[in-house]
């Protein structure tokens, strides 16, 4: 079995005499009574401890502290099913076999309170150093993990990353076509996942541009003022979601962005806005390009959702693209999360259009200097498996085709949802959940109407009224209907 296993004799004595170095070690110290704490470590047993005075921190509004239970590993296939979206702590405990979780961002297939997440194209990647493995969960799902048969795929990355995911990802925002792709004027680095791009871009811009403020849409990702902050950057607001409307406070956004100083950054959700669902439209976008560039305000893109919105890749990239197009600069945060299922694996990439090469040259330089003391360099797994896929004609066309059903499949919950509270009666106009776009839809619902809704019908969401539609099917809506409309009414 030791062969088998490919464990050499050697390796086994060297284990062995370990073995028994730690048994005598155990030994002697039961016999003295037990272990002692070094005089440096702070610690006696009797005084409190040097972090007695570190209070608990708040759970996360919507990841809570949901746990992964891994049981087993088989040397199976099957299918990519999503395991590592977390749920909040109150759903957890809560027995109801009608409970729904609508509060995290995850795509669910047409299953009924599963956590399936079907990605063909991840799974059929001919490359024979590839083999599957499938970690099986608590919750009785599982997913697939490709792991390498070559020792060498595993070795450290250049702090960039990897130079052909890096390469196809760029090409995949701009445009195959883009005259900054072919000019050499767009430095790309691979980071961790759309969190991590954010990250290391807003500590560049900390550290090498003029103007230190970032002026983010009102609301936005609740994530977003912590990673700026933290990066050295002052955050400031423009107004975006009008609640009187349920869309887009247009007027309300130029004004903000009008009255902000020469040179100030700004926050841009590249499509599906994240948590309203509410997208300007081109004409809207060609306006706000046009504000920025007069001023000399620096976009900031966050791409989370690239496909995912509208089922088009290009579609969803047109914002990106007018803005490259006039020659600017901007920087832009790519995720693979959510377009490829990848949650786990925190894939993604942060793009810097300049102005010129050498510009663009010099950019790269200075952030290896950010990402190197940060994480050193990005992890090789997902981005070798978001590589694979777009540089392959076949894969690269099923997964166009994938995220065109998944689009479908979120805006025909949209309207089942629509028609669902329309048929109720239920109070209000509801045409903002068609209108909006993306995985997730600003109810309206308040914080009174929230809380009947977990504690009467056991549906769980965030308590500004957001719900993750990419979590509803078929079979839940009806139920998310009634809470809504026994909410709406009760409160009107």
């Amino acid at each position: 079995m030791e062969h088998e296993l490919g464990v050499s004799d050697a390796a086994n004595r060297r284990l062995s005499t370990l073995a028994r170095h730690l048994e005598v070690k155990t030994i002697e110290s039961s016999e003295n009574g037990g272990l002692y704490a070094s005089i440096t470590s702070g610690f006696d047993g009797n005084s409190n401890s040097v972090f007695s005075h570190v209070v608990k921190a708040p759970e996360d509004p919507i990841l809570g502290v949901g746990s992964l239970c891994v049981r087993q590993i088989k040397v199976v296939s099957g299918l990519d099913h999503e395991m590592l979206s977390q749920v909040t702590v109150a759903y957890n405990k809560d027995p109801s076999p009608v409970k729904l979780n609508l509060g995290v961002g995850a795509y669910r297939i047409e299953v009924s309170f599963s956590f399936l997440f079907y990605r063909p194209s991840v799974l059929e990647m001919p490359y024979s150093r590839y083999c599957s493995y499938r970690i099986s969960c608590c919750n009785g799902l599982s997913y697939l993990c490709l792991i390498s048969g070559r020792s060498r795929v595993k070795e450290y990355l250049p702090i960039t990353g990897l130079a052909e995911f890096n390469k196809l990802s760029a090409k995949l925002m701009f445009g195959e076509d883009s005259p900054a792709i072919r000019e050499n004027r767009v430095t790309t680095v691979q980071c961790l996942s759309g969190t991590g791009s954010l990250r290391v871009g807003g500590e560049f811009l900390a550290k090498h541009y003029h103007e230190r403020t970032i002026y983010i849409p009102q609301p936005t990702w609740g994530n977003h003022p912590k990673i700026f902050t933290l990066a050295g950057l002052s955050v400031k607001t423009y107004r975006y979601y009008d609640p009187a409307t349920r869309g887009l406070h247009f007027h309300g956004l130029l004004e903000d962005l009008g009255s902000a100083p020469s040179g100030a950054i700004v926050l841009l959700h590249a499509c599906a806005h994240n948590p309203t669902g509410v997208d300007p439209t081109i004409q809207q976008w060609q306006k706000i390009r046009q504000l920025m560039r007069s001023k000399g305000l620096l976009p900031f893109f966050d791409s989370a959702y690239q496909g995912f919105a509208s089922g088009s890749l290009d579609t969803d990239a047109k914002p990106v693209r007018m803005f490259v197009a006039d020659g600017g600069e901007c920087l832009l945060a790519q995720s693979y999360a959510k377009n490829m299922g990848l949650y786990g694996e925190r894939v993604g990439a942060l793009s810097i259009v300049c102005k010129t090469a050498d510009v663009a040259s010099k950019v790269e330089s200075q952030l290896k200097l950010v990402i190197r003391p940060m994480f050193s360099n990005p992890p090789i797994h997902g981005a070798s498996i978001v590589a694979t896929i777009l540089r392959d004609r076949n894969l690269f066309g099923e997964w166009t085709v994938e995220l065109k059903a998944m689009a479908d499949r979120i805006i025909s919950m949209r309207q089942k949802l629509f028609d669902a509270l329309r048929a109720r009666g239920t109070p209000g106009d509801w045409s903002h959940i068609i209108k909006q776009i993306g995985m997730f839809t600003f109810t309206g619902l308040n914080k009174e109407q929230v809380t009947i809704m977990t504690k009467e019908y056991h549906i769980y969401m965030t308590s500004d009224g957001r719900i993750s539609m990419a979590g509803l099917s078929s079979k839940t809506i009806p139920h998310l209907a009634d809470a809504m409309h026994a909410a709406v009414t009760r409160f009107s």
